[in-house]
């Protein structure tokens, strides 16, 4: 199941792989001496999900352990006492000396994002940096935060928490441009599948495959507009039309989970016509990678739940996280839910309103601005840990053709904005890489930032925003 997706040779990738696998058994070591440790880990899914892992481990081993959730723009203030720190999901590109300061102590990174220093670069105390960008390995697709966290699991043949290195590269997006893992994360879904804790479909790429009805799935689905786009009767009418019953005998509602493969045959052939005649030409041979692509299920969850689907388990994570509940997160990872199961469903369901009527709020002020090649909004009052996915939600009502940005204070001393860019796949695989370009203008304007090429996000000085939109505007080549 390996895939290398052609980031390197079969025999560079094994190369790469068996020297990670000598660091990582490095780390193992220094985890096995250590009788403290500190862990500092990102505040989203993966961040939250990489944190249990390593948590988990250290549990098992009986060894004393803190985890905290942090920020990336904390890394370089951040110091310890322990022996040993781990830190997973950040740290690559932010200076770390002051962690590493003590002959006493020792650190490991296991990040995925791209490094600021070289391979082997050594401080005064120890340190062993992990990260897939050194032998050539897009860390964007390769492999996640937490997927390098279960790596280091497995050195302890602890193969049963591969299912979180599948739901950090899930809730990373790690699957999105392609419909699949690839890369390292093909080797832990592998695992997975070998001890019977992950299983994976091809499917229609709908959100929702367990909880959500069928004709909301689709009222929802695609960063398109088509008919049935926000339109549930004619979701409904669309479904009948097909034979595809909406409701079971017994009259309740069908989710995708339900159908049978003829009927996802039949709905696949359907979605493949109307969102062909919604685009232009050149975008019609990317089409199917937009309606179908592998689901990824965790076999020892309830059908129905929102843990089932690791799409699903990532939404509930995300909210654990842009709600500042990320002890929360961990402990419904950690399995830890019975005590605290009325409260997560309270936050989500506080989480999903949030972001509808931050969406709303948008479209009723018209406050989305076009220009030529970018289309954004001022989010006022909107969370900053939110605005991204705001702007995800509103592509679909707007110009799908252009990017839309949204934009909203920071609650800190130094201010500013935070931007989150969002885009359709389609232009992703027109080969633009948002991410790239808003870390090249982000630069330019005195700030900061980066992400994938379909969604990313920067940090701007106040006084430099209207240059900001003006310079993306102008950097975006939507002529091909």
């Amino acid at each position: 199941m390996n895939d290398t997706s052609g980031s390197a040779t079969s025999q560079d990738f094994a190369e790469s792989r068996n020297h990670m696998e000598l660091l990582l058994n490095k780390a193992k070591d220094k985890i096995m001496d250590a009788e403290d440790v500190t862990i500092y880990t990102h505040t989203d899914c993966d961040g939250i999900t990489a944190g249990s892992i390593l948590s988990s481990i250290l549990d098992r081993l009986e060894i004393d352990h803190t985890v905290n959730f942090v920020e990336i723009n904390e890394v370089e203030e951040l110091s310890t006492d322990t022996d040993l720190t781990i830190v997973s999901d950040l740290g690559a590109g932010q200076d770390i000396s002051q962690l590493c300061k003590s002959s006493s102590n020792s650190t490991i990174i296991l990040d995925h994002h791209p490094p600021i220093r070289k391979l082997g670069m050594q401080y005064n105390g120890d340190l062993i940096e992990i990260n897939p960008n050194y032998y050539g390995l897009d860390g964007s697709y390769t492999i996640s935060g937490g997927g390098l966290s279960y790596l280091l699991a497995k050195t302890m043949h602890f193969y049963d928490l591969s299912w979180m290195g599948i739901l950090s590269a899930v809730g990373d997006m790690q699957n999105s441009m392609t419909g699949r893992l690839r890369g390292l994360n093909t080797e832990i879904l592998q695992d997975g599948c070998e001890v019977g804790c992950v299983n994976y479909v091809n499917d229609l790429l709908l959100y929702g495959r367990h909880t959500r009805p069928l004709f909301i799935a689709l009222s929802y689905f695609g960063d398109i507009h088509i008919p049935l786009t926000n339109n549930r009767n004619e979701c409904i009418h669309f479904l009948e039309n097909l034979d595809i019953p909406v409701k079971n005998d017994i009259g309740t509602v069908r989710y995708l989970c339900d159908l049978s493969m003829d009927e996802k045959s039949r709905l696949f052939t359907e979605l493949l016509k109307m969102m062909t005649r919604e685009v232009p030409e050149r975008y019609i041979k990317y089409i199917p990678k937009l309606i179908s692509g592998q689901s990824y299920e965790f076999t020892f969850e309830d059908d129905y739940t929102s843990y089932k689907d690791a799409s699903e388990y990532s939404t509930v994570i995300n909210a654990c996280g842009r709600n500042g509940k990320h002890e929360l997160g961990m402990q419904v990872i950690k399995g830890n839910r019975d005590e605290i199961s009325s409260q997560l469903d309270s936050l989500v369901k506080q989480h999903k309103r949030y972001l509808a009527e931050s969406m709303n709020r948008v479209q009723s002020n018209a406050s989305v601005e076009i220009l030529d090649n970018l289309q954004y909004f001022y989010g006022e009052g909107i969370r900053p840990n939110v605005v991204g996915t705001v702007a995800g939600m509103l592509l679909s009502s707007y110009d799908w053709q252009k990017p839309i940005m949204g934009y909203t204070h920071i609650d800190s001393d130094e201010g500013g904005y935070k931007v989150s860019l969002r885009c359709s796949k389609l232009l992703g695989y027109e080969g633009i890489h948002f991410g790239n370009l808003v870390r090249e203008i982000s630069a330019k304007c005195g700030g900061s930032g980066g992400g994938h090429s379909v969604a990313c996000g920067a940090y701007i000085p106040e006084e430099n925003i209207d240059e900001f939109i003006h310079l993306l505007n102008n950097s975006i080549n939507l002529n091909f």
